[in-house]
């Protein structure tokens, strides 16, 4: 994989393509892009779009990163933030909540952007329901129903929508809407992670059925997460640091990540300096990237490529008791403006709220009672008909569930009922 290179504006159609596939894993149909480039009549257009369920972990650096090169090629760059996604996603955000947390998302992603010094007026966001529920919008998405079977649409979707037994027919219209945005978002190309892929190739294949163009495809590798296996999810608080997490949360974790002697493969913390630390120097020294490395009995180490540190790292040169507080070091240094941000705004600190309830503190200890049944009033109790369950991503699980999420049954449940 091709080291970062500097953020710097590109000037010739060759630079801007060099930056703009920079340190990505896979493109599919590269010729869109490069025809653009090559005319030069009017910027490339890219959009990237995230559903706003979890709250967003220290993994967003990666696009945001890529991002910052994007801009630097020139692009017109559109962030999706995905409300309807997220509703769709098997009911993963409540749709009383997707509101807030599209509020709560733009917040985080504007001060992870400031944080490694992108400029954001450069940038244009759109919220997915502003378009997504339009005459035109539905009437493409009954077209493009016809066009792709439930096997197909559940294949494309199986490494991004939340998996289940019985899933509901919600999770079959997500990957279609995902390549339907591209043609209402008026893009060349869709920007995301790997786990995208078959979502993208359903797009390439479906979208000319309905008589709209196919797009270019750009895919940036996945962090592994900070435990051992899987990538850093927000379904996960132990795989992941979040934006805005307290310094001494981010120390214990870092702490306890996993990162064994000698190994590279899947190795989380080394994931992170390759795709989060050394990009993010980059742009703050003038397009050399950077990570240093202080040893207790030995000289500081210096690295401004992955590979230097990875050949150390297999050979002992570096260790995880020197690796770890240096990325602690360096994580800390860009996170810390962005919690300021979020100490020093009041609003930001009350969306968070809203967006993000807290589960209800847990009651007293009460004498037991009986259990008479459903029949019988208050019957549905722990476990009963009617509990849900609140989990640390901010979707509820249980045969409630579905009344939360429509809104139908009031999510602020006391007692045995909302114990997450």
């Amino acid at each position: 994989m091709a080291e970062s290179t500097s953020a710097q504006l590109a000037s010739t159609p060759q630079e801007k393509f060099a930056l703009i596939k920079d340190n990505l894993q896979e493109v599919l149909n590269p010729e869109i892009i490069e025809e653009i480039l090559q005319k030069n009549e009017r910027p490339l257009r890219i959009y990237w779009g995230t559903a706003t369920t979890g709250k967003p972990h220290c993994g967003y650096f990666v696009p945001m990163l890529k991002i910052a090169q994007f801009l630097a090629a020139g692009s017109h760059v559109t962030i999706l933030l995905a409300d309807v996604h997220g509703f769709l996603d098997n009911l993963k955000a409540p749709i009383e909540l997707v509101q807030e947390r599209v509020k709560y998302y733009r917040y985080c992603i504007t001060a992870l952007l400031q944080a490694v010094g992108v400029d954001i007026t450069r940038l244009e966001f759109v919220t997915g329901s502003d378009y997504q529920y339009s005459s035109q919008y539905v009437s493409d998405i009954y077209k493009l129903s016809t066009q792709v079977s439930v096997h197909d649409a559940s294949k494309a979707g199986s490494d991004v929508v939340k998996q289940v037994d019985s899933p509901p027919l919600s999770s079959h219209l997500y990957p279609l809407m995902q390549a339907l945005d591209e043609e209402h978002l008026n893009v060349d190309a869709q920007f995301g992670g790997v786990d995208q892929r078959k979502i993208f190739t359903l797009a390439v294949e479906t979208l000319p059925r309905i008589g709209y163009r196919k797009r270019a495809h750009l895919m940036n590798p996945l962090i592994p997460g900070l435990q051992e296996g899987g990538k850093m999810s927000s379904s996960d608080p132990d795989s992941k640091i979040d934006l805005i997490e307290p310094a001494e949360i981010v120390k214990k974790k870092l702490k306890k990540a996993f990162c064994p002697p000698k190994q590279v493969v899947g190795n989380g913390v080394i994931s992170f300096v390759e795709f989060v630390l050394l990009p993010a120097s980059a742009l703050k020294n003038k397009g050399v990237p950077k990570f240093s490395v202080p040893r207790r009995d030995a000289e500081t180490l210096e690295y401004t490529c992955i590979q230097k540190l990875k050949d150390d790292y297999l050979s002992d040169i570096l260790s995880p008791q020197s690796l770890k507080p240096a990325v602690t070091e360096a994580l800390l240094e860009i996170l810390e403006p962005i919690r300021r941000a979020f100490e020093e705004d009041k609003e930001w600190q009350a969306v968070e709220t809203r967006a993000y309830p807290p589960p209800p503190a847990p009651e007293k200890k009460k004498k037991k009672e009986k259990n008479l049944g459903s029949r019988f009033p208050g019957g549905a109790g722990k476990g009963g008909e009617g509990a849900v369950e609140v989990k640390p991503d901010g979707h509820v699980e249980g045969d409630g569930a579905l009344e939360v999420s429509v809104g139908v049954k009031d999510l602020s449940l006391s007692g045995e009922e909302a114990k997450a």
